[in-house]
């Protein structure tokens, strides 16, 4: 049997030590500061990215609104043109003569040929859940009143809510109702302001 020198048998068991030593040794972790850090880190990145989802979600959706309430607005300005058209005389609300001025109801007296149908019919305004602003409203029978009736637009800015106007006609013209429609889900802000507005010719009605 062959011996082994006592030199290189304790250096190879040094080796070996250090070897397991090494691997027993503890790995190093992340101080307190370390993760307070990073913690703060991660708590500014997470709420710019809540900011800008919020914001993306807010303005998708004012858009939304925006669209619907100018597209009522249109639906409603259609339906009036339609009406307004094919009726036989317009009065006030009460049922009187029109004047010249401004008025926030009118009485449209419609034929049994009206495709959207026939007897009076009040259009009119009244005070929208939006402070300062007014809704459109159809209301069949007529009424005096602007109570009941089907919403058609909302968030009308017109004062007082007189989205109507009336003009006494030129010699040799049908009489013609205007109709002037702001729509704002904002009120407070115009420059976010959609205006519909036209002139409706009654075709029925004589020429003055």
């Amino acid at each position: 049997m062959r011996a082994v020198p006592a030199a290189r048998g304790r250096r190879g068991l040094t080796r070996a030590g250090a070897a397991v030593g090494r691997r027993a040794a503890p790995e190093d972790g992340f101080s307190l500061v370390e993760l307070l850090v990073v913690l703060v880190i991660l708590g500014v990145v997470l709420g710019a990215l809540t900011t800008l989802f919020v914001s993306a979600s807010t303005a998708q959706l004012d858009m939304s609104n925006r669209f619907e309430a100018q597209q009522n607005g249109r639906l409603a300005l259609d339906k009036l043109r339609r009406e307004i058209h094919c009726a036989s005389v317009v009065k006030n609300m009460s049922g009187g003569t029109l004047t010249a001025g401004s008025y926030a109801g009118i009485r449209v007296t419609l034929g049994s040929y009206c495709l959207t149908g026939s007897g009076e019919v009040t259009w009119c305004t009244r005070a929208s859940s939006t402070p300062n602003a007014w809704a459109l409203y159809r209301i069949t029978p007529a009424s005096t009143t602007c109570t009941g009736g089907t919403l058609w637009a909302d968030y009308l800015v017109k004062p007082s809510g007189q989205v109507f106007s009336y003009a006494l006609p030129a010699a040799g013209h049908l009489t013609a109702i205007g109709v002037d429609l702001p729509v704002d889900l904002k009120p407070a802000d115009p420059a976010q302001r959609y205006t519909l507005r036209d002139d409706i010719v009654l075709r029925n009605t004589p020429r003055s």
